[in-house]
């Protein structure tokens, strides 16, 4: 293989399915109301990305959830309501997953393209492996197959490490990281990729920062889409994304410009 770039490792939810990432918000909105503890959707967002353990984790920590889960149960949340939490919400992602798993737009031809160039597609995802059983099939009949699927749990350490990565890439077979391009929709995954050394391209208008799905995003007036994709491609800036995209039917023009900048020598961090 000649092409500069090796490999492109992609997030699922916002990012290759599920307009909007609306799948995780539905579970845990459903789950936390359960537990007589309801979320804004803007508290749900605000870890997206993260193992679905560490996001539930983090839910909790937050000062108002904390405080209502205290008054509700008589007691600060510990590591056994995480884990309830967490068991309950791995069947309700499964069925969330299952009603949000249409590829984005682009999405295939992007594969093809990727495919034709002879670059190797990886994948990691927040979504455990019992998460993702219903998804992968309807993904392959949409025309998306990656070669390495990295679910959360399958490392010892979830984003923002960079430990799910490295195995996709160990699995794919292709070194350095700097050779390899990490595409996601959260800041958390963006900084999976600044830690494992890889060129990262963030998603604004698809993903978790704007949060609608296709129809919906289409359908704001102009000055509210452009406001809200700005505030989305702000966060993904901060976060130290290398490129910010609307989605991944824009991606190859920056796959090609990352290819020339590593023939020319430079790295991500440069």
């Amino acid at each position: 293989m000649t092409f500069p770039v090796k490999a492109v490792v992609l997030d699922w939810a916002g990012t290759m399915i599920d307009h909007g990432s609306r799948a995780p918000v539905i579970a845990l909105l459903a789950v936390f109301a359960d537990a007589g503890v309801p979320l804004s959707e803007a508290e749900a967002r605000v870890d997206m990305g993260r193992a679905k353990r560490d996001h539930i984790r983090a839910i909790l920590a937050m000062p108002r959830v904390a405080e209502h889960w205290h008054g509700v149960h008589g007691a600060a949340p510990t590591e056994h309501d995480v884990t309830r939490l967490h068991d309950a919400v791995e069947p309700m992602m499964q069925g969330a997953a299952k009603q949000c798993a249409t590829l984005i737009p682009g999405a295939v031809a992007l594969i093809e393209k990727l495919r034709e160039t002879g670059i190797k597609i990886g994948s990691c995802t927040g979504y455990t492996r019992p998460m993702m059983v219903d998804i992968l099939p309807m993904a392959a009949a949409q025309g998306y197959t990656p070669d390495v699927v990295i679910c959360s749990g399958e490392t010892l350490a979830g984003r923002p490490s960079p430990l799910m990565l490295w195995k996709a890439l160990v699995e794919l077979g292709v070194w350095p990281a700097s050779a390899c391009i990490k595409v996601d929709d959260a800041t958390v995954g963006i900084g999976e990729g600044r830690s494992a050394g890889a060129w990262t391209v963030g998603l604004a208008a698809s993903g978790n920062g704007v949060g609608l799905d296709h129809a919906a995003l289409l359908a704001l007036a102009p000055d509210d889409r452009t406001r809200r994709v700005a505030e989305a491609t702000a966060a993904l800036r901060a976060a130290g994304a290398n490129y910010v995209i609307d989605s991944v039917a824009d991606l190859w023009p920056v796959i090609d410009a990352i290819a020339k900048r590593i023939e020319a020598g430079e790295t991500p961090a440069a």
